[in-house]
C-alpha cells in the first residue's frame, strides 16, 4: 500500500510559534499585575548588589577549626540558602578562617537568620518513617489500621471494643530496616542473650498482647479525647450514654500519656504531629532548608538531607558533642579487612553510657518487631542542622561506645559521613564579623561594557549576513530577533517562577549564543547554495539542503549542550551562570531554526525574486558559480549566461545572450556521462568536461548510449545507426 507524503505547511508552523511566544509573554505580563513577576529579570549579586556577611567559626571549648570543618560549614550554609529560594548566592572561604556569604538583592530576615545560625548534630530515635516516593513498607504500621479520627468518633462502644480486641493480635511489623546497620565491635551483651533464651512462647504471646493492647488503647483514647470537643463527638457520646442503661454518664476516655523514660514510645505521636508528618513533602526544596534543631525534649518531624524520606523522631538522646571521633575506612571482620567501606564512630565516656542504654532499648524493639509487636523501628537517626544524614538500624547492644556503620557505602560517601560526624562533634558557633550592604557599581560598568560588546558583535553578524547573502541575510536578522525574544521571555519566566538571577557570566553566555545561532544559519544557507550549484531547482535545493543541514546543526548543538551540562555540574559560582545560559540559548537555537528559519525560508522562496535568482536575492547563479542549467519551472531551465554565449532552448532553438545581467532560459550542450574507459564520471568531472561556447551541430537533441566494449555509438533520435565512431 502506497504511503502519502505529508505536505509541509510552513505558514502553520510560523503561526503556532507566534501563538506560543504570545502566550508566554502574556503570562509574564499577567504575572507582573497579579503576582510578583517583573519585566526586568532578577539580577545576581555582581549586577544588583546585596548583603555581605562575614562569619568566623569558633568553638566553645577552644578546639581548632580545620579546613574540613570550614568546608562542611560552607556546604550547610549553601544548602540553607539554596533551599530558601535564593539563587546566585556567593559563599566562599576567606583566609582559611572566615566564611563570606554574599546574598543578592534584599534578603529576608529569615534568610539572614539562617546564615547566622550555627549547625548542631544530635541523635534521636526514629518513631516512624516513610519514603518520599510512596514506596511500600516505608512506614511503621499504625496500630489503628489506618482509621481516622472521624471514623473512631462515629463508632459505637461495641465496635470500639471489637477494634481493641483485634488490635491485641500480633501483626507483621511494617518497619523495614535500612541498608546501613550498626554493628558492635565488641562481644554482644550476654545478659541480653540470656533474656532472649529464657523467654518462652507463652510469655512472648502474653507480652505481645499486653503491649499491643496498651498501645492501641492509648492511641484510641487519645484520638477520642482530642475529638471530644467537637459537636459530633459530643452527640456520639450522648447516644452511647443513653444506650448504656447501667451507666449514668459516659466518662471521657483518658488521654494517652507518653512514657518519659522511653524516647521510642509511639504515644508521643499526637494527632497534630501526625498531621504535620502527612503534610510534609520532602521532595519540595523548601523542606530541606534546615537550620532548626527542634525542642530537645519533644519529638519532631523532619526530612533526610537528600529529600528521599521523611521521619518522626523522638527526643534527643545523645548530643553530637559527645562524639570523640569518626573515621572512614574498610570494614573489618574479625580483624580481617574486607572490601566494604564503613564509618567507625567512638563516643566519649558519658556518651558511651547513653549510647549503651539506647542500643539496649533498640535491640529489644528489634526482637519485638520480629514477633509483630507494634513498636517503633529499631532505627537511630543522626541529624545535622535539623536534617537526617543517616538512620542505621541497631540489632545488638553496644556497651563500649565504639560502633561501626556499614552498608552500601562508597569511599566518597563514607568520607562525607565521617566529616559530617566530626563537624557535629565540634561545639561550633558563628560569630558575625561584619554585615553590610554592597553596591553593584563595578558590576554595572562591566554589564554596560558587555552589552556594548554584544551589540557590536550582533552588528557585525548582521553586516556580514547582508553582504554575503543579500536579502537572504535578512532571514538571519529576523531569526536572531526571534531568538532574543524567546530567550528574554524564558529568563523572565525562570526569574519569576524559579528565582533565577542573571549574573555577568550569564550575560556572557547569551552573547556567545549569538555566534552559535548565526553559525546554524550559515550551515543551512551554504547547503542550499551547494544544491543550486548541482543544478537543482530552488524548492528541491531547500529540501535537500535541510535534510543534510539539520543533522549538522543537531550534532553541533548537542555538543554545545553537553558541554554546558558538564560545566554546570562541575563548576561553582558565576561559572554555573554562564553554563546555564549557554545551555538555555542552545535549546532556543534549535527551536528557532526548526520552527522559524526553515519554515520562513520555505515560504519566501516561492516568489519569483528568489526563484529567478535575482542578483540581490543571495541566490544569483553567477555569484554561486553555477555552470550547469537548473530548472526554474514551466518546462524551462536557466543558467548564468555571458555576453555572446550560445544556448539552446528545450525546443531546439539556438539563443544568444546579449545582455550580461540577464538570465536567459537555455540548455547547455550535454556533457558526457562516461569517460573514454567506460567509467561513470562524477558531477565535478562532468562539469569539467562540459563544452563551452560549443555550437550545436543540429537542431535536434542527441541521445548518448554506452557501448559494451570500445566506446560510444551516436545516432540522431528516430534514426537507425549506420556507422560507429570511437570516442577517445
Amino acid at each position: 500500500m502506497a504511503t502519502t507524503k505529508q505536505t509541509p505547511r510552513p505558514l502553520r508552523t510560523l503561526i503556532v510559534l507566534a501563538i506560543l511566544i504570545f502566550v508566554a509573554f502574556g503570562a509574564l505580563l499577567a504575572g507582573t499585575k497579579w503576582s510578583d513577576a517583573s519585566l526586568m529579570p532578577n539580577l545576581a549579586l555582581d549586577l544588583e548588589g546585596g548583603t555581605q556577611i562575614i562569619l568566623t567559626p569558633v568553638t566553645t571549648d577552644g578546639s581548632k577549626v580545620t579546613d574540613t570543618d570550614i568546608a562542611e560549614a560552607i556546604t550547610i550554609i549553601r544548602q540553607r540558602v539554596d533551599s530558601s529560594g535564593v539563587s546566585e548566592a556567593e559563599i566562599t572561604s576567606q583566609g582559611g578562617s572566615n566564611i563570606v556569604v554574599g546574598l543578592p538583592g534584599t534578603p529576608s530576615q529569615e534568610t539572614l537568620e539562617l546564615v547566622r545560625r550555627s549547625a548542631q548534630m544530635n541523635f534521636r530515635p526514629v518513631l516512624e518513617y516513610q519514603s518520599s516516593f510512596g514506596g511500600p513498607g516505608g512506614v511503621t504500621e499504625n496500630p489503628l489500621g489506618g482509621l481516622t479520627e472521624e471514623d473512631l468518633a462515629d463508632m459505637s462502644e461495641e465496635e470500639l471494643a471489637e477494634l481493641l480486641g483485634s488490635l491485641g493480635e500480633a501483626e507483621e511489623g511494617a518497619a523495614v530496616e535500612e541498608d546501613n546497620t550498626v554493628e558492635d565491635d565488641a562481644v554482644e551483651d550476654p545478659a541480653v542473650e540470656e533474656d532472649a533464651v529464657d523467654e518462652d512462647a507463652d510469655d512472648e504471646s502474653t507480652n505481645s498482647e499486653s503491649l499491643t493492647g496498651a498501645a492501641s488503647i492509648s492511641t484510641v483514647a487519645n484520638v477520642i479525647a482530642t475529638d471530644g470537643d467537637s459537636d459530633d463527638a459530643g452527640d456520639a457520646a450522648g447516644d452511647e450514654a443513653e444506650l448504656d442503661e447501667d451507666s449514668e454518664e459516659a466518662d471521657p476516655a483518658p488521654a494517652a500519656v507518653a512514657d518519659p523514660n522511653n524516647p521510642s514510645d509511639l504515644a508521643q505521636i499526637t494527632p497534630e504531629l501526625r498531621e504535620e508528618f502527612d503534610a510534609l513533602n520532602c521532595l519540595d526544596e523548601s523542606a530541606l532548608t534546615g537550620g532548626r534543631a527542634g525542642d530537645p525534649k519533644k519529638p519532631m518531624v523532619t526530612c533526610s538531607d537528600d529529600g528521599t524520606a521523611k521521619y518522626i523522631l523522638g527526643p534527643i538522646e545523645i548530643a553530637g558533642t559527645e562524639i570523640s571521633r569518626a573515621n572512614s575506612g574498610l570494614s573489618s571482620q574479625g580483624g580481617v579487612a574486607s572490601n566494604t567501606w564503613a564509618v567507625s564512630i567512638e563516643f566519649s565516656k558519658e556518651g558511651s553510657k547513653k549510647f549503651a542504654d539506647t542500643t539496649r532499648r533498640l535491640a529489644e524493639q528489634f526482637s519485638q518487631l520480629n514477633v509483630g509487636m507494634p513498636v517503633a523501628p529499631n532505627l537511630f537517626a543522626m541529624t545535622l542542622d535539623g536534617l537526617v544524614i543517616s538512620a542505621p538500624s541497631v540489632e545488638g547492644v553496644i556497651p563500649n561506645g565504639q560502633a561501626e556503620i556499614t552498608g552500601s557505602f562508597t569511599r566518597e560517601s563514607s568520607e562525607n559521613l565521617a566529616n559530617q560526624l566530626n563537624f557535629g562533634a565540634l561545639p561550633l558557633t558563628f560569630d558575625v564579623q561584619s554585615e553590610q550592604e554592597i553596591s553593584a557599581t563595578l558590576g554595572s560598568e562591566q554589564l554596560q561594557k558587555g552589552l556594548i560588546a554584544g551589540a557590536i558583535g550582533l552588528l557585525l553578524v548582521v553586516i556580514y549576513s547582508v553582504f554575503q547573502y543579500r536579502v537572504l541575510g535578512l532571514v538571519t536578522v529576523a531569526s536572531l530577533t526571534i531568538a532574543a525574544v524567546v530567550t528574554y521571555v524564558a529568563i523572565g519566566i525562570l526569574s519569576w517562577t524559579q528565582g533565577y538571577r542573571l549574573s555577568l557570566p550569564g550575560v556572557a553566555g547569551v552573547i556567545v549564543a549569538v555566534g552559535i545561532t548565526a553559525d546554524s544559519f550559515i550551515v543551512y544557507f551554504e547547503r542550499i547554495r551547494d544544491e543550486l550549484r548541482d543544478g537543482r531547482s530552488l524548492s528541491v535545493a531547500i529540501d535537500k539542503a535541510w535534510d543534510r543541514a539539520k543533522r549538522t546543526i543537531l550534532a553541533s548543538d548537542t555538543v554545545n549542550f553537553l558541554a554546558a551540562i558538564v560545566l554546570y555540574f562541575l563548576a561553582v559560582g558565576g561559572v554555573r551562570g554562564f553554563a546555564f545560559t549557554l545551555g538555555l540559548t542552545t535549546i532556543v537555537d534549535l527551536v528557532v531554526v526548526f520552527f522559524f528559519t526553515h519554515p520562513l525560508l520555505k515560504l519566501i522562496t516561492k516568489g519569483k525574486f528568489f526563484v529567478n535568482g535575482h542578483p540581490w536575492s543571495g541566490l544569483d547563479p553567477r555569484r554561486l558559480g553555477v555552470r550547469s542549467a537548473r530548472y526554474v519551472g514551466r518546462g524551462q531551465v536557466a543558467t548564468a549566461a555571458t555576453t555572446g554565449s550560445t544556448t539552446a532552448t528545450p525546443d531546439g532553438v539556438v539563443a544568444v545572450a546579449d545582455d550580461e545581467d540577464a538570465l536567459v532560459p537555455a540548455l547547455t550542450a550535454p556533457a558526457p556521462s562516461y569517460d573514454a574507459y567506460g567509467r561513470k564520471m562524477t558531477i565535478a568531472e562532468r562539469k569539467a568536461a562540459a563544452p563551452t561556447n560549443q555550437q550545436p551541430r543540429a537542431l535536434q537533441p542527441l541521445v548518448t548510449t554506452r557501448r559494451q566494449s570500445d566506446g560510444y555509438r551516436i545516432r540522431p533520435v528516430g534514426q537507425q545507426s549506420v556507422h560507429r565512431q570511437k570516442v577517445l
